[in-house]
């Protein structure tokens, strides 16, 4: 008996195969990328998945055979092939889910498949009740077995090697690819079909009965239904997937990011500290592996708060900038290079054999720096001050390393700018000394050690006294007297130099008072500010709080200023004097000509006093420059209208030659040294016992042009 298909049963079931096909491909991709749980679940989805679709393909083809008779079907025997076609689909899902598939293992697994597929197929044929039984054609029987184990190896080739990737060229592949074993796995089915005999004579047997074509839909719309579940689910965890990965990506840059910024200078690239000492530890390891020696070096860049101070902030971050690449361009690919601080640069020499070979690397540094730095279109030459320690002489970690290549490197830099030093353990004693002084300093303040001497600054013309400066001393309980040139450095470095200066000018101030209140007649204060002093904000409120404790007219107080202090923020620098100045406080240039010497800032500037530094008075009568560069400010100093002190004068000599110039004032050993208040006061009663007194009026008047305080 021969049957014929129903056209649109065999397109479902063929479009069925199709969609198996692409969602097996899909499934292959997210069984091999899970794990755990995840990838049993997979597993388990997918074999439902597949394992249905392939048998509803079967059962399709087989609702489509027409045929003169009604079939009926044996329900337990059809129910046996639906699970001999999940145990298949798990079996194939299994195997593509390994990492690695050899060719023997392809083949095995192929033959095990098509063995599934074609016992499915079978084992649905004999479900069908008939009477004769049915037949087979064994030609077809083996061309349908030889054709699903090649079926099968194409499917599992093709899920292996498609199943990484996401691109869209992927996806293409896949679709294709589905059509092709798709329709492989219709063509086994209707392959075995055709093998099958039926007698003319047939006739049908008790057993389950089906409307074939309500029911291949319904089986039809499962089978997708169940499929469309599986890939919108692969897709979307496809999705989430890809996302995670995304996720993770940014997530793992943004660590990268964060981790090279905690490790790396931002002006430089360099590394900083944090990196310096990873790459320490590294080292350390190595050498006490090999047995060699490595060298930390901490340089220090001389002068580059000069040329912050002048030229500006960015034309000091271009310096470093190539300075940071000269540096890399000398040193060795086993060195690191790291930038520590503001002006603070360090290497780490590894693979040495003595201290020489350190020297070396010193001498190529120095090398570099001869030529100068071009910044801003000008030329201007950078020196470093080097202090070297080497492991493991000078320490067992880096802490230890870079603490004491630190005190090597602040030895150099206070001996000469532009030298190194190796770390000796006497450096550290000092080094100590300082730390100790330091605290000592925090506490002279609170206990009252520090005291205010005054220093006369006479007329030359008349020899009379209108003003003395206050000078710090600090009265130690057990070192006795620490000279200032010890402990106010330390102060600037400390940044105890602004309270220092605060109480200077509330002491200065309250002394002023008690002399005044004693019946002295008053003489014009002055007191040095900082350059940190002289930026903080609050300068001329604290400065009329400690003339309004004092009840002190402003006209008293005269404030000394460096010319680096004043031009450091010209701008507001300018803003700041004409504030003091509107309150009747003198201005004057302290140490002048060491500086800037510029013209433009005296012209602007409201200025009483040029201060010539002591360096000047020295040599006075030895050097003709010295002579030049004091007649010349003084020159300078008058044609602007403003009075001329020079410092240091010892001999009577130089105050000759001084009053020969046109000097206004002198101060130094040869009238007085500093002396503590009360020997000041018995020295001014003694002088104007001796000659007339200013009047009151003329202590208070200002050189300033922008003065507003004029006294009556």
């Amino acid at each position: 008996m021969q049957g014929t298909y129903t056209s649109w049963m065999v397109c479902l079931s063929v479009a069925i195969a199709v969609v198996v096909a692409y969602t097996t491909l899909n499934l292959a991709s997210r069984i091999s990328s899970a794990k755990g749980r995840a990838a049993f679940a997979w597993l388990a989805g997918g074999t439902l998945s597949m394992g249905v679709g392939i048998w509803s393909v079967h059962f399709i083809a087989v609702l489509a055979l027409k045929l003169p008779i009604e079939l009926t079907y044996d329900l337990p025997t059809t129910i046996v092939s639906l699970g001999i076609s999940l145990g298949t689909s798990g079996f194939a899902l299994a195997l593509v889910a390994r990492s690695e598939l050899s060719q023997a293992r392809l083949a095995i697994g192929s033959l095990i498949m098509g063995a599934g597929i074609s016992g499915m197929l079978y084992s649905g044929v004999s479900a069908i009740r008939i009477s004769p039984a049915l037949e087979y054609e064994a030609d077809l029987v083996a061309a349908s077995i030889v054709l699903a184990a090649i079926t099968s190896y194409a499917t599992l080739w093709l899920a292996v090697r498609l199943r990484r990737g996401h691109s869209w060229s992927v996806v293409l592949t896949r679709v294709l690819a589905a059509f092709v074993v798709g329709g492989a796995i219709a063509a086994v089915h209707y392959v075995g079909l055709a093998s099958v005999a039926i007698s003319p004579d047939a006739r049908p047997l008790p057993g389950t009965t089906l409307e074939n074509g309500w029911f291949a839909i319904a089986l039809g719309l499962f089978a997708f239904g169940v499929l469309g579940v599986t890939l919108i689910t692969i897709m979307y965890d496809a999705y989430l997937a890809r996302h995670l990965r995304d996720s993770d990506f940014l997530r793992a840059q943004v660590h990268a990011n964060a981790r090279h910024a905690a490790r790396h200078d931002v002006l430089t690239n360099l590394p900083n500290r944090l990196g310096l000492a990873e790459a320490a530890e590294s080292a350390m390891a190595e050498a006490t592996r090999s047995g060699r020696a490595f060298a930390l070096m901490v340089m220090d860049v001389d002068r580059l708060k000069t040329i912050n101070d002048s030229l500006g902030h960015e034309a000091g971050d271009e310096l470093l900038r190539e300075l940071s690449q000269r540096l890399r361009a000398v040193l060795r690919r086993s060195d690191t290079l790291a930038r520590l601080a503001g002006d603070e640069f360090a290497i780490l020499a590894c693979d040495l054999d003595d201290a020489q070979d350190a020297e070396r690397i010193v001498a190529k540094i120095t090398d570099l720096l001869r030529d100068p730095f071009v910044t801003r279109k000008l030329e201007c030459h950078a020196s470093l001050s080097i202090g070297i320690s080497l492991f493991p002489n000078d320490g067992a970690s880096f802490e230890a390393l870079l603490r004491r290549a630190e005190v090597a490197m602040r030895t150099a830099k206070e001996a000469s700018g532009g030298s190194y030093r190796f770390y000796a353990p006497e450096m550290s004693s000092i080094a100590d000394n300082r730390l100790v002084l330091e605290t000592e300093l925090r506490r002279a303040l609170e206990l009252e050690q520090l005291e205010l001497h005054y220093q006369p600054k006479v007329d030359i013309s008349t020899g009379r006294v209108r003003s003395a400066e206050a000078l710090i001393r600090w009265r130690h309980p057990t070192r006795g007297v620490v000279p200032p040139n010890v402990f106010i450095p330390l102060a600037e470095e400390s940044g105890l130099i602004v309270p220092l200066g605060e109480w200077v000018l509330r002491r200065a101030c309250r002394q002023l008072r008690v002399w005044i209140d004693s019946g002295m007649r008053p003489v014009r204060v002055a007191v040095n500010l900082s350059a940190k002093q002289f930026r903080q904000a609050e300068l001329t409120s604290v400065v009329e709080s400690a003339l309004s404790e004092s009840r002190l007219e402003p006209g008293y107080l005269e404030l000394e200023l460096t010319e680096s202090a004043v031009m450091h923020d010209a701008e507001q620098s300018a803003k700041t004097l004409q504030k003091l100045s509107t309150m009747g406080v003198h201005i004057s240039i302290d140490d002048f000509g060491t500086g800037y010497s510029s013209l433009s800032y005296l012209r602007r500037f409201p200025l009483d006093k040029l201060k010539i530094d002591r360096s000047f008075i020295r040599d006075l009568m030895l050097n003709p420059d010295d002579v030049s560069i004091v007649r010349a400010i003084i020159s300078l100093a008058h044609s602007l209208r403003l009075r001329v002190v020079a410092e240091g004068v010892e001999t009577a000599e130089q105050l000759e030659f001084l009053k020969n110039l046109g000097c206004d004032q002198y101060q130094g050993f040869y009238y007085s040294p500093a002396v503590p208040p009360e020997e000041f006061a018995a020295l001014i009663a003694r002088i104007r016992s001796e000659r007339p007194e200013y009047t009151e009026a003329d202590m208070l008047k200002t050189q300033s042009r922008l003065s507003a305080y004029t006294p009556t």
